[in-house]
Formats: C-alpha cells, sequence, structure tokens
C-alpha cells in the first residue's frame, strides 16, 4: 500500500514536470513566433530599407561651381581638376608613420604636414582630408603601385577653383576654401533641402562674390546610387541623377580698367570705385594693396597666412568696403548742396576769406595754397577756401549737416550686392551720445563742428560711399543702390536674367542749385587744383581734389613733425564725374599717406576717365609715372585699350572680344562704364585739411 502511494506521488510530479517543461518550451516557442511577428511584418519596412543600404551606397556627386566673368565676356573665376592624395585619419594606425611613408613615394613638403595638421584639428576623425592636392600623372602611377601598404589613404579626383587674373580684383572676387566646423554649425540650421546640397561639398565661399553669390555659384548636387558586394566594392549603378553647375555671373565691372587702375596704384595703398551713375553698375572696384586668391584653394598654408595677416600694409582689407577715412576737401562740394538745399546760404553769398578762423578761443586754418579774399559759393569750391566752410559748417550746426547729407549716402551702408559694408560716420548729436559710453563725452560742443565742414573732425566714409553719393549729385538727384552683378546666366536652360539695381527715391534737388555745383567742380579742372591734371582733356569733367589729415596733431606738435612718418603724412584724395554735360561715370579715389589730391589721386582719375570716354591705355612711361606721384595730364604715347593685353596674356584675347556683352571697342566699353570710388582705413581728424 505504501509503496502504491509513493509511486502515485512519483508519477504526479513526473507529469507536472513535463507539463512545466511542455509549458517552458511553448512559451519559448510563443517568444519566437512573436519575435518573427515583430520583424516579418511589423519591422517589414524598416528592415528592408536598412537592408537595401547594406548592399545601395549612394555616392553625391559634387556640381562644377559657376564661372565668374566681367562685363566683357572675360573670365575671372573658373574650374579645373586634379588628383589629391587623401588621408582618413580614422582608418589609419600610425598617422606620423604612414605620412613619412607616403613622403618617399610622392614628395610631401613640410607646408603640406603643417596644413595636414591645421585640417585635423578643425575637422573630425573620419573625414577625408588631403595630405597632397594636384598631383601629376606621374605621381598617381607611383602611388597606385604601392596603394597596398597604405590603408586608409586613396588618390581622389577634385575640382578647384582658378583665379587667372591672379592678385587682380582680388577683393571683389573674394575665394573659397574648405568648410570649417564654424561653419558647419551653422549648417545645421539650413533646411534639409539645402543641407542635402551640400553633401559631399568640402568647399565654400569666404569672401567677396564667392560668398555673397554662394547659392547661384554652388549648383546642385547629383547622386549616384550603386549596389555594392559584402565587402563594399561597386557592383553595378542602380540610379543616377546628375548634378546640375552652379550658374554663371556677368559682372558690371571692367577687368580691362580693373587692372589697369591696379597697376597705377604701384605699391602704394589706396581704393577706388567706378560707378555708372544712370543705373548704379560698378565698373571698378580696387582695393590696393590685394592678395592672390589662389592662395585659398587648396588651403593656404601657415607661413604665407602669417604672412598676409601681419603684414602691415594689410592686404586682407578690403578698402573699398569696409575702409574709411575724413573726406577732406572732396566733402566741400556736399557741404555747398547742403546749404542750398536748406536755404542756409544762397550761391551768390559772398564770405571774407582772411585765411583763418576764429571760434571758441580756437584759430582754425587754410593751407599754404589758398589765397585771400571775397568768395562765393562757386570760388570757394574753386580755390577750395576752408574758411568759407568753416563759416558754413557753423551756421548750419551738425544735425542739420547731418540730416540733409544722409539721404545722399554718407554713414549708411549703401546696401551694395556684397558682404562686410561698414557704414562709416556721419556725425550728429544723435550719433556721438550712441558712440560714447561716458555721459561727459556724449555731450557736442559747438566747436566740433567748425571741421566738419571741410571733411574733417569725426567724418569718416567709405570711398564706395563718397562714389555714391556724387553719382546723385552727377545725375540730379537720382538715385541707386550700387551693383556688382550685371547679370546671371543659367548654363543649364541657356536663359539670362538681368539684376537691376534697385532704383531708390529720387532726392528732390532743384536743377539750378544741381548746375551751381556742377559748374563749380568743372571749374576745378579748368582753373582750380587739378587744372594741370586735366590739360588738353577733349571732355569735360568736374572734381574736387582733398587733402585729408590722417592722424591729428597735438598740442604743441607741427605738421612737419609727423611728415618723417609715410603712415602719418596727408591722404590724397579725388572725387569726379563726367562728362559734364551729361554724366555717364563719377568716382572717388584715395592714395592712403600720398599727399596733395592733385599729385597722386587725381592723376588716377583722368586715366580712368580717358579709359572709359576714349578708349585710351596710358603709356609704360606715363603708368611709371603714375606710380610715383610723378604725372600730371598723361605722358608718351597713349594706347588703344583694347591693344593692351592682359594680366598673365601675351597678346589681347580676341575671343574675350568676341564675346563682349558690349560692343567691342574701348570707345563703346568707355560708353558703358562710369566711376571710380577708393575706400580706406578709418584715420583720425584734425584741422586745417589742404585742398
Amino acid at each position: 500500500m505504501t509503496i502504491l502511494k509513493n509511486l502515485h506521488q512519483e508519477l504526479s510530479r513526473f507529469r507536472l514536470r513535463v507539463l512545466a517543461a511542455a509549458g517552458f518550451v511553448l512559451f519559448c516557442f510563443g517568444l519566437l513566433a512573436s519575435r518573427l511577428v515583430y520583424l516579418q511584418i511589423i519591422q517589414h519596412e524598416a528592415l528592408q530599407e536598412r537592408a537595401e543600404s547594406n548592399r545601395v551606397t549612394v555616392v553625391p556627386i559634387v556640381p562644377n561651381r559657376g564661372l565668374i566673368k566681367d562685363r566683357n565676356g572675360i573670365v575671372l573665376a573658373s574650374n579645373y581638376s586634379a588628383y589629391t592624395l587623401e588621408i582618413t585619419p580614422s582608418k589609419v594606425v600610425d598617422l606620423e608613420l604612414t605620412i613619412d611613408e607616403l613622403a618617399g613615394v610622392v614628395e610631401i613638403q613640410p607646408r603640406d604636414r603643417k596644413r595636414f595638421k591645421r585640417l585635423l584639428e578643425e575637422s573630425k576623425n573620419f573625414e577625408s582630408l588631403p595630405i597632397r592636392t594636384k598631383l601629376s600623372d606621374t605621381e598617381v602611377a607611383r602611388f597606385a603601385a604601392q596603394r597596398f601598404r597604405f590603408p586608409g589613404v586613396d588618390i581622389k579626383a577634385r575640382l578647384f577653383r582658378s583665379y587667372p587674373m591672379g592678385e587682380v580684383g582680388s577683393h571683389l572676387l573674394g575665394y573659397i576654401g574648405r568648410i570649417n566646423q564654424t561653419e558647419k554649425k551653422a549648417m545645421d540650421d539650413w533646411s534639409e533641402e539645402d543641407l542635402a546640397n551640400y553633401r559631399g561639398t568640402e568647399y565654400i565661399g569666404k569672401l567677396g562674390l564667392e560668398q555673397s553669390y554662394e547659392r547661384e555659384l554652388h549648383g546642385s548636387t547629383g547622386f549616384e546610387e550603386m549596389e555594392t558586394s559584402a565587402a563594399g566594392r561597386a557592383v553595378r549603378r542602380l540610379a543616377h541623377q546628375p548634378p546640375t553647375p552652379g550658374n554663371t555671373l556677368m559682372l558690371s565691372i571692367d577687368i580691362r580698367l580693373q587692372a589697369l587702375v591696379e597697376q597705377l596704384f604701384g605699391d602704394r595703398r589706396g581704393a577706388l570705385v567706378a560707378i555708372d551713375p544712370r543705373n548704379g553698375e560698378v565698373l571698378a572696384f580696387v582695393s590696393k594693396p590685394a592678395f592672390d586668391p589662389n592662395l585659398f584653394v587648396d588651403g593656404i598654408d601657415a607661413d604665407s597666412w602669417t604672412q598676409l595677416n601681419e603684414d602691415l600694409d594689410k592686404p586682407l582689407l578690403n578698402r573699398a568696403l569696409r575702409g574709411t577715412y575724413p573726406p577732406g576737401s572732396t566733402f566741400k562740394p556736399l557741404m555747398a548742396m547742403a546749404a542750398l538745399n536748406s536755404g542756409k546760404r544762397a550761391a551768390s553769398t559772398v564770405i571774407m576769406d582772411n585765411l583763418t578762423y576764429s571760434f571758441g578761443g580756437r584759430t582754425f586754418g587754410s593751407p599754404e595754397t589758398d589765397r585771400a579774399g571775397p568768395k562765393d559759393m562757386r570760388l570757394a569750391i574753386v580755390s577750395s577756401s576752408n574758411v568759407y566752410f568753416y563759416s558754413l559748417a557753423n551756421e548750419m550746426g551738425v544735425d542739420l549737416i547731418h540730416d540733409q547729407l544722409e539721404p545722399f549716402g554718407l554713414g549708411r551702408k549703401t546696401g551694395i550686392d556684397v558682404q562686410g559694408e561698414v557704414t562709416g560716420d556721419l556725425p550728429s548729436q544723435e550719433w556721438k551720445r550712441r558712440r560714447f559710453r561716458k555721459p561727459e563725452q556724449q555731450k557736442w560742443f559747438a566747436g566740433e563742428t567748425i571741421s566738419l565742414g571741410i571733411g574733417q573732425g569725426y567724418n569718416n566714409f567709405t570711398m564706395l560711399q563718397m562714389a555714391t553719393a556724387y553719382s546723385t549729385i552727377a545725375t540730379g538727384g537720382l538715385r541707386f543702390k550700387p551693383r556688382l552683378v550685371r547679370e546671371i546666366e543659367d548654363v543649364v536652360q541657356r536663359k539670362t536674367r538681368r539684376i537691376a539695381s534697385d532704383a531708390l527715391e529720387p532726392l528732390a534737388l532743384k536743377p539750378e542749385h544741381v548746375e551751381v555745383i556742377r559748374n563749380a567742380m568743372n571749374g576745378v579742372t579748368l582753373e582750380g587744383t587739378s587744372k594741370q591734371v586735366f590739360l588738353g582733356a577733349p571732355y569735360t569733367s568736374g572734381g574736387k581734389t582733398g587733402t585729408a589729415q590722417a592722424v591729428g596733431l597735438r598740442a604743441g606738435e607741427k605738421y612737419k613733425d609727423i611728415k618723417a612718418d609715410e603712415r602719418k603724412r596727408d591722404h590724397s584724395l579725388y572725387v569726379a564725374f563726367a562728362p559734364v554735360e551729361a554724366p555717364t561715370v563719377a568716382l572717388a579715389v584715395i592714395v592712403e599717406n600720398a599727399g596733395w589730391g592733385s599729385g597722386s589721386a587725381a592723376p588716377i582719375a583722368r586715366r580712368v576717365f580717358d579709359y572709359l570716354l576714349l578708349g585710351q591705355y596710358p603709356s609704360e612711361e606715363d603708368i611709371a609715372l603714375t606710380q610715383q606721384g610723378k604725372t600730371f595730364a598723361p605722358v608718351g604715347a597713349q594706347r588703344r585699350a583694347l591693344d593692351v593685353p592682359l594680366p598673365g596674356q601675351a597678346a589681347p584675347a580676341a575671343s574675350a572680344a568676341a564675346t563682349a556683352s558690349t560692343p567691342a571697342s574701348a570707345a563703346s566699353t568707355a560708353t558703358a562704364a562710369r566711376s571710380a570710388v577708393p575706400a580706406a582705413i578709418r584715420s583720425a581728424s584734425g584741422p586745417g585739411a589742404k585742398p
């Protein structure tokens, strides 16, 4: 009985174990079945996409960057392809050893190592970085034969930007460079569409038009879908969308004129901007010294960067856009227009000029060349009378001067189509309160107004602003935003769209007042300070010289004491327009620390007018003398402009003339071209500026 009972208990336990085991097995199968349902049904689409991505690789295809051409079709920025030797740091065990071994296969210079190290610091570890660019075919073949030795190192075909004119027009063109980490972070805020368009792109516009028109120049990125093996090798192409090349920028700039002006500056510092006052097109946009944008294309080396960045002449500063200067006597015609427009002084009012003006216990002087005597408005401009404009500034007051001249574009951005423009300074009492923090510095003193009348004091403007202001004078009140790009060509659709300058609301200037200023500025070229410069010119022009102090004088210091330091000498300025009867060009030019306006700046303006209005190019002798500030009217036999080769060319490019967007003659190019404006570095001010 006991035995049967024990047997029954054992069988019960056995059945429970079997049931538990069966339940566990069924539970496990249930888990497997549910997992299978989850993977095969619920996660089907996601897993299928992942599986496809494992065998399909999407390779972005970078588009050709758009060209940049001048108004006559001459190419200023283009592209070429070359091979680069690139390293992916995450795939290399010993980076230094690998570079050392690579140096035995292809030439790797110390500057290449420095550039690679800098790029490594700025980039992520998994990005491919160039250790050598522009490899020759021999170097490519040599590396290909030993490629097995260098895992993580590869040869890639890249597009490189080329600036065939070198330094000519470098500040307006700008350059492209490798996208840095700061720019990558900024790109995170872009839309998904814009961000996708930059996949595979490693370069972006950094300065000038390359930066401002990046979206137009970049184009649309294409792609290839490639089926790959388990080892990652391409098997076949599944889909393909070609890239769309960037659009072509057609500038209003005449690069032959641009090159001439840069040559006339020589080794001197300064700027010039030329504008067509009828439509705002910029014909020349010069900043000297310049730099070679080709240095930045594949990453500038540390030595070149240090040299450019630490150069006292500041070649990286765009003086035409970001430099500000006291305008000196070139401000006087604008003051006269403000007086006429506000009714503060009539053109016929005569002021006795005794060569000194006393106010608040201080005496304000005149230049040595000035002559005493009674002067009306015209004679005051022609002879560049300081006393006349000292008294006018006192009568008008700082706020009225500001309110009258601000509409001419002074003290604010002109809105030109390139980034980085500064505002300059057109002072007012409110301006001074905003400018200075300390209460004792915020008060405007009546004596500070006096120097404003002759373009000194707090006055500081870019030459772009000065050229724009005199364009408004030349047209009798018509105003336009200046533009560097006149057309954009879609190279795929073969369509060109015109980029018109934005017309601003005209100023209500009375024709008789405009005529007074035009007549006086014409008198400057016939009997005034630029008479010798425009001697024999077959066209009429209006102009005004200016000699602005670069630094102020300390108590007890005389001007002759600071002339020993070249960088403290006066700046040479000139503003002008031509022809007087129907102006088609307005310009402003400055040559830093070059002295009298008639000695350095005005001769450059004369040669710009000769080029634009007559199609004439100065002789080599004349260019050499002008570079030294030793000319007035042109010397030697002038040449036909189109017969002079462009920089880097042995002879004029016939094809450029054939593809010109304006009539292919220097004279007709001249009719289309207009004004040159210099922009320069901000300088301190002081009284007693010369004409």
